[in-house]
């Protein structure tokens, strides 16, 4: 199986570098049937000397979607910035894989976030020192403060990537809570005349009682009371909820005390063996699906948008974008189908913190150009194009008149129409594009007036929602799915500590114990949930646990934490 496994990776290796070949030479694109209705900009220095459209390449160590060649908002945003990038995306691997196998080959694409496999680019030297370049692009300084530059240096000093998300310009505007929950569907919470659910005991219960009393969809087909993802890196969705159930925020690897200012590791407290002997009786009773442990994230997805997973626990970012519009063009919104997060703790009355106010920079990955560009600055002047305001309205509004129109105030707003398409997958492939990799906004237009995404327009998010959820957060006293749950502070400036731990590698001892751990969890996680035995199973779960060395984990998790709080020390 190694043997097999190897070739496949080898090969995949020649194609990688194959697409990659020749990377940004400026080839000539085809001429928009629509040009000369946007105005290009003068001050853009992206375009070639002889005027042709530069073209790079860019690799996202994560699944997405290739746009058309002739996608229709790409080649307005060609015209204005002179340049334009061929996405490709992960298929298949593990971040880890695909950027290995890259380095194994000495050959890059222009452009590359490579996740969890970012710490290898840079220790392979495939990534460019940024550092002189920053100033001269003033919408890529003004991206990020002083302070957040310099979190992202290296141990060499220079910076190596910008964090593309959780920027907020202007006012925030926190209408989807973008984070982990436990998600429900609104038909589950209508059936019980919204009640109060606070407790993970609560939530269950409610999903019991629908299933018994709702096996099927109206076609027939049986539900799926609790499905888990825990393929690859996404078992976050099985692993991390002790963490929130225990009122903290998303630190990702380990709680920090706020005021003890210590590190706590959530796989061995109470709370942690209370979550999962609570999987063990669901899934006992046939609650949670069997396919969880076996399923891919493709599968997975697949699997919440035919509307039958009842709930789950999981980010809004890893399903929502897919799952959501597949939901509205079936129509199965309007049955209820759509997910809202509960405020779920261990015990009534606890304060939860699974909503955090501002944004995050998780320093562990960012966008990097590699060794491989031929023209480092005019990558990074398309990247400083994609900030301008008339830009960042083509990626994230479209086309006025076409994907949205302004009322007389000047107000963004879509019609159902444009909302039906922009649901639609052949439409979003041929006419939108977002270049939701490289970095953008949240926040408030500098018009002052609209968001810097129709998600975070108030009017036009709540307009947009089907009626099932205009009812549920009306039920609940809510305006959005942030209200649901409350909002906030971010606990303090270490936040998240899972920007440091996903860029461990074995070269510590808490990183040879972090690997283990994962290891460990992932292969006895499942285990534990599916006993006969649970305490039994529990109990040989911690043992092979410990012999991981946790503590040389979380003794390291603890400096860092010591330095991040002195970092933060001197900007105040």
């Amino acid at each position: 199986m190694k043997t097999k496994k190897l070739v496949s990776l080898l090969l995949t290796a020649t194609m990688v570098a194959g697409i990659f070949a020749g990377c940004g030479k400026g080839d000539a694109a085809t001429e928009s049937e629509s040009a000369g209705s946007t105005q290009v900009s003068e001050k853009s220095e992206s375009k070639s000397e002889n005027g042709e459209i530069k073209e790079f390449t860019a690799f996202f160590a994560v699944p997405g979607t290739e746009l058309n060649d002739d996608n229709e908002i790409q080649q307005k945003i060609a015209e204005i910035t002179g340049a334009k990038v061929k996405e490709t995306w992960l298929t298949g691997q593990t971040a880890q894989e695909a950027v290995g196998m890259l380095v194994a080959s000495g050959e890059y694409p222009d452009l590359i976030d490579g996740g969890d496999g970012m710490a290898q680019l840079y220790d392979a030297g495939a990534l460019v020192a940024l550092d002189d370049y920053i100033d001269k692009y003033p919408n890529i300084k003004e991206f990020l403060t002083e302070e957040e530059w310099d979190k992202l240096r290296q141990e060499d000093g220079h910076i190596y990537w910008i964090q593309q998300f959780g920027n907020i310009y202007g006012e925030e505007r926190a209408t989807t809570h973008n984070d982990e929950a436990f998600w429900i569907q609104t038909r589950v919470l209508e059936w019980a005349d919204y009640p109060k659910i606070q407790t993970m005991d609560q939530y269950f219960d409610l999903i019991e009682s629908y299933q018994e009393a709702n096996p099927t969809m109206e076609d027939g087909t049986e539900n799926i009371p609790y499905t888990i993802l825990c393929e690859d890196w996404r078992y976050f969705c099985l692993e991390n909820a002790p963490e929130f159930l225990d009122g903290y925020p998303n630190d990702g690897s380990v709680i920090v005390d706020p005021n003890e200012l210590k590190i706590i590791d959530y796989n061995t407290t109470p709370t942690a063996k209370k979550y999962f002997q609570k999987l063990n009786e669901e899934y006992k009773k046939g609650i949670v699906d069997p396919e969880s442990f076996t399923q891919t994230y493709d599968e997975y997805i697949a699997k919440l948008s035919t509307g039958r997973v009842l709930g789950m626990i999981d980010q809004w970012w890893n399903f929502s974008y897919t799952v959501n519009d597949s939901l509205k063009q079936q129509g199965l919104d309007k049955k209820g189908c759509n997910y809202v997060p509960l405020p779920i703790t261990i015990e009534e009355g606890m304060k939860n913190q699974w909503h955090n106010s501002g944004g995050v920079l998780n320093v562990a990955s960012g966008l990097g150009i590699t060794t491989s560009c031929e023209d480092i600055e005019g990558a990074l002047q398309f990247i400083n194009d994609l900030l301008d305001q008339e830009v960042h309205d083509l990626r994230f509004w479209g086309e006025k008149g076409v994907d949205y129109d302004a009322d007389e105030n000047g107000e963004f707003y879509r019609t159902e129409d444009m909302r039906m398409q922009a649901a639609d997958t052949a439409y979003k492939a041929s006419h939108i594009c977002t270049y939701s990799y490289f970095p953008q906004y949240s926040g408030t237009s500098r018009d002052g007036i609209n968001a810097m995404k129709p998600e975070y327009q108030a009017k036009e998010f709540y307009d947009g929602l089907s009626e099932d959820v205009q009812q549920c957060f009306a039920a609940y006293n809510a305006e959005t799915y942030v209200d649901m749950l409350g909002t906030s502070e971010a606990p303090g400036p270490w936040y998240p500590m899972y920007s440091y731990s996903n860029n461990m590698t074995t070269d510590t001892e808490g990183g040879i114990a972090w690997a283990k751990m994962g290891e460990v969890k992932h292969e006895y996680l499942p285990r534990v949930v599916m006993a006969d035995d649970f305490e039994a199973a529990w109990e040989e779960y911690m043992g092979i646990y410990e012999t991981c060395n946790p503590q040389a984990f979380l003794d390291e998790m603890q400096t860092e934490l010591d330095r991040r709080i002195a970092e933060a020390a001197k900007y105040e």
